[in-house]
């Protein structure tokens, strides 16, 4: 079972070392049970390793179902996955077998296993390590004897940090992990995987193949495809229906590229950690960069606060010497002009109000709240503006939306909500 074949069978295309190290492990690990976490970024193509390891194991006659826990409802999610009784809530009108029941024996893949409900992550782990669940709305406990796959594209350190995802269910999924590469981490497959797209469109749209010239394989080659390979064989289908002229110059590939967003700023990338289980995606890096900007915004509250008290501290010193020096003149004054300057007051930077307040007119200092609020609005702004710019791209597809910003369906819908965005 060697890795050339794996890729034969399932029409794998590349030789970066990296996947080919995904692949063998994945072979390795199909002929136990153990349970596998897969990661990597949206697009790499992660579905490819459940596949892998089902079709090798010992499991290969039983049923093999694929989930994808971020498209489905929150309140549902329980009886998908572990079935439910007549009337267990509204909508049941008949039993229901979940996935853990029906793929007995089997394989279940369970992608985006990070936007789980911490409730459903206590019924999965208890499902995990004993074999045992109960269906919705039932009090009797059933065996079932089920190979668990599960991907993610979240870094989970974060999660569990932040208390969105278990510690424990993170140790029983990852057993095994296997991370799949990025396609910017594997250059040399790019125009390898763009020719074969290329030809399956030129077969399916009955036209010739596109191709491309020297400088449009080197713009193709350095391009950071934040889509991955799904993004690639977007712009191969494009090309390939819009094109006219079959060859391709890099002025033309440009057209199709999106340029990169603000968002994607550099970042040291260590080569000796990939493999890891805690590599940092796309998101988890835009993430990173909120957190920054979020403890910058502190520091600079605190010497704010800091400016603030001790400017406070200077005005009130000047006050008091200003008074002093007030009152030692106008007893000057009455004794010279006692009847022209007769309760009268010399105004410099403090005036007081009819109300006996006193109202700061230089050096003024917006108050610390203000500086969270206008950061908070600047955060939420910088994501709304970018919901609303993917979903305009998209036509108001939510589905392709999510895709494109890497974030479940149900996330999406919350965020629309959350923003009011049309």
């Amino acid at each position: 079972m060697d890795v050339t074949g794996i890729k034969q069978r399932f029409e794998i295309i590349g030789n970066s070392p990296l996947l080919d190290r995904a692949l063998d492990i994945a072979a390795q690990v199909a002929t136990t049970d153990l349970s596998v976490l897969v990661t990597g970024e949206t697009g790499v193509g992660k579905e490819f390793i459940p596949k892998i390891i089902h079709s090798y194991s010992i499991r290969k006659h039983g049923h093999y179902f694929a989930v994808n826990c971020g498209a489905i409802p929150e309140g549902t999610i329980d009886s998908e996955l572990f079935g439910h009784l007549k009337g267990s809530f509204t909508g049941a009108h008949e039993d229901r077998k979940g996935y853990f029941e029906a793929a007995d024996k089997g394989t279940l893949f369970l992608d985006e296993v990070a936007e789980l409900p911490l409730s459903t992550q206590v019924r999965l782990l208890r499902a995990l390590e004993t074999g045992e669940f109960i269906r919705v709305g039932s009090s009797t406990v059933q065996k079932t004897d089920v190979r668990v796959i599960a991907a993610t594209n979240v870094n989970l350190h974060h999660a569990i940090k932040s208390g969105k995802f278990r510690e424990d269910l993170y140790y029983r999924l990852n057993t095994v992990p296997i991370t799949v590469p990025a396609l910017r981490e594997r250059p040399g497959d790019i125009h390898l995987l763009f020719r074969k797209f290329a030809a399956d469109f030129a077969e399916k749209y009955k036209m010739p193949v596109i191709r491309l010239t020297d400088q449009a394989r080197n713009v193709l080659e350095h391009y950071r495809w934040p889509g991955n390979v799904r993004q690639l064989k977007n712009v191969a289908e494009q090309l390939s229906v819009l094109e006219q002229n079959r060859t391709v110059t890099a002025e033309t590939l440009q057209r199709y590229l999106p340029e990169d967003s603000p968002l994607h700023l550099p970042v040291v990338y260590d080569k000796a950690a990939r493999g890891r289980d805690d590599f940092i995606s796309e998101r988890d890096i835009l993430y990173k960069i909120l957190f920054q900007l979020r403890s910058e915004m502190d520091d600079l509250k605190k010497k704010m606060d800091l400016i603030q008290q001790t400017d406070l501290t200077q005005r009130t010193d000047l006050m008091q010497r200003t008074d002093l020096m007030q009152r030692t003149d106008l007893m000057q004054q009455k004794d010279l002009y006692p009847a022209s300057v007769s309760g009268t007051m010399l105004s410099h930077s403090v005036h007081e109000h009819n109300n006996g307040e006193e109202e700061v007119t230089e050096g003024e200092i917006l108050p610390i709240e203000t500086v969270e609020e206008k950061q908070d609005l600047s955060l939420n702004s910088l994501e709304k503006e970018l919901i609303t710019k993917v979903l305009q791209k998209n036509k108001g597809h939510r589905k392709s939306t999510a895709k494109e910003l890497g974030i479940a369906e149900r996330t999406l819908y919350r965020k629309i909500k959350e923003y009011e965005i049309e």
